[in-house]
């Protein structure tokens, strides 16, 4: 049974994980949570960061022989519900850190909050509304 404690893993490919880490780490304030290079054939070079303590992260990869380009839509979406407007100094750190403020795809995530795209392209929605 998948209960509500069950931790998540997103992978996600990555061009850059320098960049990656950039946005999410001095951006958005997660935490590296491991981080490993492709010291054998076949391995990827692999950045996870999250929340210290948290039940969720994200698992950043590049496989140096094979790279996959990322290919995000407008609709590849993570939203984070903070609550309350997102503040404007965490807006700006994003975008210092190779974020781009964009329009949202879906109006309503404009209406309840700031749309970030990271340096691969895919959409970080930091929403002033609550879960639930």
């Amino acid at each position: 049974m998948i209960a509500p404690t069950t931790h998540v893993r997103i992978a996600r490919p990555s061009r850059d994980l320098a960049a990656a880490e950039r946005f999410y780490v001095d951006g958005l304030g997660l935490a590296v949570q491991w981080r490993s290079t492709a010291s054998e054939p076949g391995k990827h070079d692999l950045l996870m960061v999250g929340p210290a303590d948290g039940g969720w992260h994200f698992e950043l990869t590049r496989d140096p022989a094979a790279p996959l380009d990322p290919t995000p839509t407008v609709d590849d979406l993570f939203v984070l519900y903070l609550g309350e407007p997102p503040e404007e100094a965490l807006v700006e750190r994003l975008i210092a850190a190779g974020g781009t403020r964009v329009a949202s795809h879906n109006p309503y995530w404009d209406d309840y909050g700031v749309t970030v795209e990271d340096p691969d392209g895919y959409r970080l929605v930091l929403c002033s509304r609550t879960w639930g």
